[in-house]
C-alpha cells in the first residue's frame, strides 16, 4: 500500500526527549480485524486514556489515563513480524490514541515495516493529529454532534472546538477520511442529526456514517437514560 510522502525528520528540541512507541500505554491488541478499516485486514491497537466522557462509550475501562498499559509495544512489533504479507495495516484506536505522544514513533515504525496505518480519533488533540497526518493512510474521525450540542455528548466544555479543528486538518491533508457519528438518542433528535450531516457535506466530507448506540458495555446510568429516551419516543 503506497502511503503519503514522509516529512523531513526533525530533531527533538534540546533538553526534551521525544516520546517513543515503548512509552505507549496499550490496553489491548486485536491480531486480526475486518471492521476497523473499511476493506482492509488489520491488527488493531487500543490505547489507554480519553479526555471525554461520552455516555454511550462501550469501552469505559479505556477512559482513565492513569491506568497502565496491559502489554508492551514489543508485542505489537512481534505480531507484525509474523504477519508480514498477511495484514494490510495497523489501526490505532482507543480511548483516544492521539492523547499519547509516543503514537508518532509507533506510526513511523509501522510504516517502516511496510504496513499501512489507520487511525480512529475523536479529534481531541488537533496539534498532535497534525503531526500524525503525513504518516497516516486513513482516518476514522468521530464527529459527535452539532457544535451546540457537543458538550452534552462528551461531558466536557469546549469539546467542539478541537473536534472541528481536527476535521479541518484531515480534510486539508487530503487523507482518506470517514466521519462517523454515533447517534446518541438521549441528546440528539432527527433534525439535529440531519443538520450535522448537511454541515459536514458542506465542509467537504464525502463519507459520513451514522452509527447506532451499542448497549453492551455501557455504564448502568447511561443504559437507564437510553431506556427512558426509548420510552419517550414510543
Amino acid at each position: 500500500m503506497a502511503g503519503p510522502t514522509r516529512p523531513a525528520e526533525r530533531a527533538a528540541p534540546a533538553g526534551r526527549a521525544q516520546a517513543t512507541a515503548a512509552s505507549l500505554a496499550i490496553a489491548g491488541l486485536v491480531p486480526l480485524s475486518t471492521c476497523d478499516w473499511p476493506d482492509r485486514l488489520v491488527a488493531t491497537v487500543f490505547l489507554q486514556g480519553c479526555p471525554w466522557r461520552c455516555g454511550y462509550c462501550h469501552n469505559p475501562a479505556l477512559l482513565d489515563p492513569r491506568e497502565p498499559g496491559r502489554l508492551p509495544w514489543s508485542d505489537v512489533t512481534a505480531l507484525l513480524a509474523r504477519r508480514a504479507g498477511l495484514l494490510d495495516g495497523v489501526v490505532f484506536s482507543g480511548g483516544e490514541p492521539t492523547r499519547q505522544a509516543g503514537l508518532l514513533d509507533a506510526v513511523r515504525q509501522v510504516r517502516a515495516a511496510g504496513f499501512g496505518v489507520g487511525l480512529h480519533t475523536a479529534g481531541a488533540y488537533p496539534r498532535r493529529l497534525a503531526a500524525l497526518l503525513p504518516w497516516v493512510d486513513w482516518v476514522g474521525l468521530d464527529l459527535k454532534a452539532p457544535s451546540g450540542r457537543y458538550d452534552d455528548v462528551t461531558g466536557v466544555p469546549g469539546s467542539a472546538r478541537p473536534a472541528f479543528a481536527s476535521l479541518r486538518l484531515a480534510l486539508d491533508a487530503g487523507v482518506a477520511l470517514q466521519v462517523r457519528t454515533t447517534v446518541d438518542p438521549t441528546v440528539l433528535d432527527e433534525l439535529e442529526v440531519a443538520r450535522l450531516s448537511a454541515l459536514l457535506a458542506g465542509l467537504g466530507v464525502r463519507d459520513h456514517v451514522l452509527q447506532e448506540v451499542r448497549t453492551e458495555g455501557v455504564r448502568p446510568e447511561y443504559a437507564e437514560a437510553l431506556a427512558r429516551a426509548a420510552t419517550a419516543r414510543a
